[in-house]
Protein backbone atom coordinates (compact mmCIF):
# COMPACT_ATOMS: atom_id res chain seq x y z
CA UNK A 1 0.00 0.00 0.00
CA UNK A 2 1.41 3.43 -0.91
CA UNK A 3 2.15 5.84 1.91
CA UNK A 4 0.07 8.99 2.37
CA UNK A 5 2.98 11.11 1.16
CA UNK A 6 3.36 8.95 -1.94
CA UNK A 7 -0.38 9.19 -2.68
CA UNK A 8 -0.26 12.98 -2.51
CA UNK A 9 2.81 13.11 -4.74
CA UNK A 10 1.16 10.86 -7.35
CA UNK A 11 -1.96 12.99 -7.34
CA UNK A 12 0.05 16.21 -7.73
CA UNK A 13 1.92 14.57 -10.60
CA UNK A 14 -1.37 13.75 -12.30
CA UNK A 15 -2.49 17.36 -12.04
CA UNK A 16 0.81 18.74 -13.29
CA UNK A 17 1.08 16.29 -16.19
CA UNK A 18 -2.50 16.91 -17.35
CA UNK A 19 -1.98 20.68 -17.16
CA UNK A 20 1.27 20.42 -19.09
CA UNK A 21 -0.29 18.22 -21.76
CA UNK A 22 -3.15 20.65 -22.27
CA UNK A 23 -0.73 23.55 -22.62
CA UNK A 24 1.39 21.62 -25.12
CA UNK A 25 -1.54 20.25 -27.11
CA UNK A 26 -0.51 16.67 -26.38
CA UNK A 27 -2.22 13.83 -24.58
CA UNK A 28 -0.97 11.68 -21.75
CA UNK A 29 -2.69 8.84 -19.95
CA UNK A 30 -2.34 9.27 -16.21
CA UNK A 31 -3.40 6.58 -13.79
CA UNK A 32 -6.38 7.67 -11.73
CA UNK A 33 -5.69 7.97 -8.02
CA UNK A 34 -7.87 9.44 -5.34
CA UNK A 35 -6.20 12.40 -3.62
CA UNK A 36 -5.76 12.20 0.10
CA UNK A 37 -7.64 14.66 2.35
CA UNK A 38 -4.55 16.87 2.75
CA UNK A 39 -4.39 17.38 -1.01
CA UNK A 40 -8.07 18.37 -1.04
CA UNK A 41 -7.28 20.88 1.71
CA UNK A 42 -4.54 22.48 -0.36
CA UNK A 43 -6.84 22.82 -3.35
CA UNK A 44 -9.67 24.25 -1.26
CA UNK A 45 -7.36 26.84 0.26
CA UNK A 46 -6.23 28.18 -3.12
CA UNK A 47 -8.34 30.81 -4.83
CA UNK A 48 -9.74 31.36 -8.33
CA UNK A 49 -9.90 27.73 -9.50
CA UNK A 50 -9.75 27.15 -13.26
CA UNK A 51 -11.54 24.03 -14.61
CA UNK A 52 -9.48 21.55 -16.63
CA UNK A 53 -10.34 18.40 -18.54
CA UNK A 54 -11.53 15.51 -16.44
CA UNK A 55 -12.83 17.73 -13.65
CA UNK A 56 -9.37 18.69 -12.41
CA UNK A 57 -8.91 22.26 -11.23
CA UNK A 58 -5.91 24.54 -10.98
CA UNK A 59 -5.97 27.93 -9.28
CA UNK A 60 -5.18 31.08 -11.18
CA UNK A 61 -1.44 31.76 -11.08
CA UNK A 62 -0.80 34.91 -9.01
CA UNK A 63 1.04 37.87 -10.49
CA UNK A 64 4.63 38.15 -9.32
CA UNK A 65 5.70 41.30 -7.46
CA UNK A 66 8.70 42.52 -5.46
CA UNK A 67 6.83 42.18 -2.15
CA UNK A 68 8.49 38.86 -1.21
CA UNK A 69 11.87 40.61 -0.99
CA UNK A 70 10.56 42.89 1.75
CA UNK A 71 10.88 42.04 5.41
CA UNK A 72 12.58 39.10 7.07
CA UNK A 73 13.73 36.04 5.15
CA UNK A 74 15.85 32.94 5.58
CA UNK A 75 18.01 30.76 3.34
CA UNK A 76 18.08 27.05 2.55
CA UNK A 77 20.67 25.47 0.25
CA UNK A 78 20.93 22.02 -1.31
CA UNK A 79 23.29 20.88 1.44
CA UNK A 80 20.41 21.43 3.87
CA UNK A 81 17.48 19.74 2.13
CA UNK A 82 18.36 17.84 -1.08
CA UNK A 83 19.25 14.14 -0.53
CA UNK A 84 22.07 13.97 -3.13
CA UNK A 85 23.87 16.65 -1.10
CA UNK A 86 22.38 16.37 2.40
CA UNK A 87 22.15 12.59 2.64
CA UNK A 88 19.33 10.54 4.08
CA UNK A 89 18.70 12.87 7.02
CA UNK A 90 18.59 16.46 5.74
CA UNK A 91 18.74 19.22 8.35
CA UNK A 92 15.83 21.08 6.72
CA UNK A 93 12.60 19.71 5.26
CA UNK A 94 9.24 21.10 4.12
CA UNK A 95 7.94 20.32 7.62
CA UNK A 96 10.19 23.12 8.93
CA UNK A 97 8.27 25.75 6.97
CA UNK A 98 5.72 26.08 9.77
CA UNK A 99 8.51 26.77 12.27
CA UNK A 100 9.99 29.36 9.92
CA UNK A 101 6.65 31.12 9.61
CA UNK A 102 6.16 31.05 13.38
CA UNK A 103 9.61 32.69 13.71
CA UNK A 104 8.48 35.62 11.57
CA UNK A 105 10.03 34.52 8.26
CA UNK A 106 8.18 36.06 5.32
CA UNK A 107 10.20 34.50 2.50
CA UNK A 108 12.31 31.37 2.08
CA UNK A 109 15.23 31.65 -0.35
CA UNK A 110 15.56 28.07 -1.62
CA UNK A 111 18.36 26.74 -3.83
CA UNK A 112 16.12 25.05 -6.40
CA UNK A 113 18.67 24.20 -9.10
CA UNK A 114 22.36 23.54 -9.48
CA UNK A 115 24.91 22.94 -12.23
CA UNK A 116 26.37 19.74 -10.80
CA UNK A 117 26.58 16.01 -11.53
CA UNK A 118 24.37 15.43 -8.50
CA UNK A 119 21.65 17.53 -10.14
CA UNK A 120 21.57 16.01 -13.64
CA UNK A 121 18.04 17.24 -14.35
CA UNK A 122 18.83 20.79 -13.32
CA UNK A 123 16.07 21.25 -10.77
CA UNK A 124 16.37 19.55 -7.42
CA UNK A 125 13.85 16.82 -6.56
CA UNK A 126 10.59 18.27 -7.97
CA UNK A 127 8.56 16.51 -5.30
CA UNK A 128 10.50 18.26 -2.58
CA UNK A 129 10.22 21.61 -4.37
CA UNK A 130 6.48 21.07 -4.70
CA UNK A 131 6.18 20.27 -1.02
CA UNK A 132 8.08 23.42 -0.08
CA UNK A 133 5.81 25.53 -2.28
CA UNK A 134 2.62 23.98 -0.92
CA UNK A 135 3.78 24.15 2.70
CA UNK A 136 4.80 27.80 2.24
CA UNK A 137 1.44 28.63 0.69
CA UNK A 138 -0.30 26.95 3.60
CA UNK A 139 1.83 28.97 6.06
CA UNK A 140 1.26 32.25 4.23
CA UNK A 141 4.87 32.85 3.20
CA UNK A 142 6.69 33.01 -0.15
CA UNK A 143 9.50 31.03 -1.76
CA UNK A 144 12.16 32.63 -3.97
CA UNK A 145 14.33 30.19 -5.91
CA UNK A 146 18.06 30.81 -6.30
CA UNK A 147 20.84 29.41 -8.43
CA UNK A 148 24.64 29.58 -8.60
CA UNK A 149 25.74 30.06 -12.25
CA UNK A 150 29.15 28.73 -13.25
CA UNK A 151 29.38 30.77 -16.47
CA UNK A 152 30.20 27.79 -18.67
CA UNK A 153 28.87 29.56 -21.74
CA UNK A 154 27.08 26.41 -22.97
CA UNK A 155 23.53 27.53 -22.12
CA UNK A 156 23.31 25.58 -18.86
CA UNK A 157 22.82 28.67 -16.69
CA UNK A 158 20.05 30.01 -18.90
CA UNK A 159 18.35 26.61 -18.92
CA UNK A 160 18.39 26.38 -15.14
CA UNK A 161 16.76 29.81 -14.84
CA UNK A 162 14.12 28.81 -17.39
CA UNK A 163 13.35 25.69 -15.35
CA UNK A 164 12.91 27.63 -12.12
CA UNK A 165 10.76 30.25 -13.84
CA UNK A 166 8.44 27.62 -15.31
CA UNK A 167 8.13 25.33 -12.28
CA UNK A 168 4.73 25.34 -10.62
CA UNK A 169 2.41 23.04 -8.74
CA UNK A 170 -1.31 23.61 -8.25
CA UNK A 171 -0.90 27.17 -9.49
CA UNK A 172 1.87 27.95 -7.03
CA UNK A 173 5.30 28.96 -8.35
CA UNK A 174 8.47 30.64 -7.16
CA UNK A 175 7.89 34.29 -6.33
CA UNK A 176 11.21 35.32 -7.86
CA UNK A 177 14.64 34.06 -8.83
CA UNK A 178 17.96 35.04 -7.26
CA UNK A 179 21.21 34.74 -9.20
CA UNK A 180 24.10 33.92 -6.86
CA UNK A 181 26.99 35.77 -8.51
CA UNK A 182 30.17 34.49 -6.91
CA UNK A 183 31.64 31.60 -8.94
CA UNK A 184 35.21 32.46 -9.94
CA UNK A 185 36.60 29.04 -10.93
CA UNK A 186 37.11 27.75 -14.47
CA UNK A 187 37.26 31.12 -16.30
CA UNK A 188 39.51 34.14 -16.48
CA UNK A 189 38.13 37.45 -15.21
CA UNK A 190 37.34 38.87 -18.64
CA UNK A 191 35.49 35.77 -19.88
CA UNK A 192 33.54 35.37 -16.66
CA UNK A 193 32.53 39.04 -16.65
CA UNK A 194 31.35 38.89 -20.27
CA UNK A 195 29.32 35.75 -19.58
CA UNK A 196 27.73 37.31 -16.50
CA UNK A 197 26.60 40.29 -18.59
CA UNK A 198 25.26 37.97 -21.30
CA UNK A 199 23.43 35.79 -18.77
CA UNK A 200 21.85 38.79 -17.04
CA UNK A 201 20.68 40.26 -20.33
CA UNK A 202 19.33 36.95 -21.65
CA UNK A 203 17.28 35.97 -18.62
CA UNK A 204 15.86 39.46 -18.19
CA UNK A 205 14.77 39.49 -21.83
CA UNK A 206 13.31 35.98 -21.63
CA UNK A 207 11.40 36.61 -18.40
CA UNK A 208 10.43 40.31 -18.26
CA UNK A 209 7.77 39.75 -15.60
CA UNK A 210 9.92 37.64 -13.29
CA UNK A 211 11.53 39.52 -10.38
CA UNK A 212 15.28 38.91 -10.38
CA UNK A 213 17.61 39.58 -7.50
CA UNK A 214 21.37 39.84 -7.79
CA UNK A 215 22.96 37.94 -4.91
CA UNK A 216 26.30 39.70 -5.04
CA UNK A 217 29.68 39.67 -3.37
CA UNK A 218 29.76 42.56 -0.88
CA UNK A 219 31.68 45.46 -2.42
CA UNK A 220 33.90 45.69 0.66
CA UNK A 221 35.16 42.18 -0.11
CA UNK A 222 36.15 42.77 -3.74
CA UNK A 223 37.12 46.44 -3.43
CA UNK A 224 38.95 46.49 -0.09
CA UNK A 225 39.62 43.05 1.41
CA UNK A 226 40.59 41.16 -1.77
CA UNK A 227 40.79 43.24 -4.93
CA UNK A 228 41.97 40.21 -6.92
CA UNK A 229 38.79 38.23 -6.25
CA UNK A 230 36.79 39.66 -9.17
CA UNK A 231 38.49 42.72 -10.65
CA UNK A 232 36.33 44.84 -12.94
CA UNK A 233 33.04 43.51 -11.61
CA UNK A 234 30.41 44.85 -14.09
CA UNK A 235 28.09 46.69 -11.72
CA UNK A 236 26.81 49.21 -14.25
CA UNK A 237 26.40 46.69 -17.06
CA UNK A 238 24.21 44.29 -15.09
CA UNK A 239 22.30 46.91 -13.07
CA UNK A 240 19.38 47.29 -15.54
CA UNK A 241 18.61 43.58 -15.34
CA UNK A 242 18.03 43.15 -11.60
CA UNK A 243 15.20 44.43 -9.42
CA UNK A 244 16.70 43.79 -5.98
CA UNK A 245 20.29 43.57 -4.71
CA UNK A 246 21.25 41.04 -2.03
CA UNK A 247 24.86 41.57 -0.88
CA UNK A 248 26.31 38.60 0.99
CA UNK A 249 27.45 40.53 4.05
CA UNK A 250 28.95 37.56 5.92
CA UNK A 251 30.92 39.47 8.52
CA UNK A 252 31.73 36.35 10.56
CA UNK A 253 34.50 35.61 8.03
CA UNK A 254 36.17 38.96 8.68
CA UNK A 255 38.59 39.62 11.54
CA UNK A 256 37.89 42.06 14.32
CA UNK A 257 41.21 43.77 13.64
CA UNK A 258 40.11 44.62 10.10
CA UNK A 259 37.15 46.59 11.44
CA UNK A 260 34.78 44.47 9.35
CA UNK A 261 34.15 41.62 11.79
CA UNK A 262 31.05 43.49 12.85
CA UNK A 263 27.43 43.13 11.83
CA UNK A 264 27.05 46.84 11.24
CA UNK A 265 30.29 48.01 9.60
CA UNK A 266 30.62 45.31 6.96
CA UNK A 267 27.05 45.58 5.73
CA UNK A 268 26.58 49.34 5.99
CA UNK A 269 29.68 50.11 3.92
CA UNK A 270 28.85 47.41 1.40
CA UNK A 271 25.36 48.80 0.81
CA UNK A 272 26.75 52.33 0.39
CA UNK A 273 29.38 51.12 -2.09
CA UNK A 274 26.86 49.00 -3.98
CA UNK A 275 24.48 51.91 -4.54
CA UNK A 276 27.36 54.11 -5.65
CA UNK A 277 28.59 51.41 -8.04
CA UNK A 278 25.24 51.20 -9.81
CA UNK A 279 24.65 54.97 -9.51
CA UNK A 280 21.31 54.53 -7.77
CA UNK A 281 20.90 55.78 -4.21
CA UNK A 282 17.34 54.42 -4.18
CA UNK A 283 18.27 50.90 -5.25
CA UNK A 284 16.25 48.20 -3.48
CA UNK A 285 18.58 46.27 -1.20
CA UNK A 286 17.95 43.18 0.92
CA UNK A 287 21.22 42.34 2.70
CA UNK A 288 22.12 38.81 3.74
CA UNK A 289 23.83 38.57 7.11
CA UNK A 290 25.74 35.68 8.59
CA UNK A 291 26.99 33.16 8.80
CA UNK A 292 24.34 31.67 11.10
CA UNK A 293 23.92 32.77 14.69
CA UNK A 294 24.88 31.48 18.14
CA UNK A 295 24.22 32.60 21.71
CA UNK A 296 27.48 31.48 23.33
CA UNK A 297 25.82 28.61 25.22
CA UNK A 298 26.41 25.02 24.11
CA UNK A 299 27.75 26.25 20.78
CA UNK A 300 29.27 23.82 18.25
CA UNK A 301 32.86 23.06 19.25
CA UNK A 302 34.29 23.15 15.75
CA UNK A 303 31.81 24.60 13.27
CA UNK A 304 32.78 24.32 9.58
CA UNK A 305 32.32 28.09 9.25
CA UNK A 306 32.75 30.95 11.75
CA UNK A 307 29.35 31.82 13.19
CA UNK A 308 27.90 35.20 14.12
CA UNK A 309 26.92 36.13 17.68
CA UNK A 310 23.66 37.60 18.95
CA UNK A 311 25.31 40.97 19.59
CA UNK A 312 26.56 41.06 16.01
CA UNK A 313 23.08 40.23 14.75
CA UNK A 314 21.74 43.22 16.70
CA UNK A 315 24.30 45.41 14.94
CA UNK A 316 23.33 43.96 11.57
CA UNK A 317 19.69 44.84 12.17
CA UNK A 318 20.74 48.43 12.95
CA UNK A 319 22.61 48.62 9.63
CA UNK A 320 19.55 47.34 7.76
CA UNK A 321 17.45 50.16 9.18
CA UNK A 322 20.11 52.84 8.71
CA UNK A 323 20.62 51.95 5.05
CA UNK A 324 16.90 51.97 4.30
CA UNK A 325 16.99 48.40 3.08
CA UNK A 326 13.65 46.84 2.16
CA UNK A 327 14.34 43.60 4.02
CA UNK A 328 17.04 41.34 5.41
CA UNK A 329 17.86 37.72 5.98
CA UNK A 330 20.49 35.50 7.56
CA UNK A 331 22.43 32.72 5.87
CA UNK A 332 21.22 30.22 6.72
CA UNK A 333 18.35 28.62 8.62
CA UNK A 334 20.30 25.45 9.44
CA UNK A 335 23.12 27.35 11.19
CA UNK A 336 20.89 29.50 13.41
CA UNK A 337 20.47 28.22 16.94
CA UNK A 338 17.15 28.67 18.73
CA UNK A 339 18.27 31.83 20.51
CA UNK A 340 19.36 33.41 17.21
CA UNK A 341 16.04 32.53 15.59
CA UNK A 342 14.18 34.11 18.48
CA UNK A 343 16.35 37.25 18.38
CA UNK A 344 15.84 37.66 14.63
CA UNK A 345 12.08 37.24 15.03
CA UNK A 346 12.16 40.04 17.59
CA UNK A 347 14.46 42.33 15.61
CA UNK A 348 12.48 42.06 12.38
CA UNK A 349 9.00 41.70 13.86
CA UNK A 350 7.86 44.92 12.23
CA UNK A 351 9.49 44.12 8.88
Amino acid sequence: MPTIGRMRRDWILAVVVVAASLAAGTAYVVASREPEPEAYRYVAALQAPTPLAGGLVLPEVPVRTLDPYEGYGTWVDVFDFSPPYAGASPSVSPADVVTMADAGVRTIYLQAARDDDRSPEGLEDPWLLAEFLLAADDAGIEVVAWYLPKFSGDGTDEQRVDQMAAFQVLGRRFAGVGIDIEWTNDNDDETRTARLIDLSTTIDTAHPDLPFSAIVLPPVLIEVVNTAFWPGFPWAEIAPHYDVWQPMSYWSFRSQSSGYGDGYAYNEESVRRLRANIDDQDALVHPIGGIGGIDGIDDPEDPPEPLATLEEIDRFADSVRDTGSIGASMYDWATLDDAAKARLAELFADG
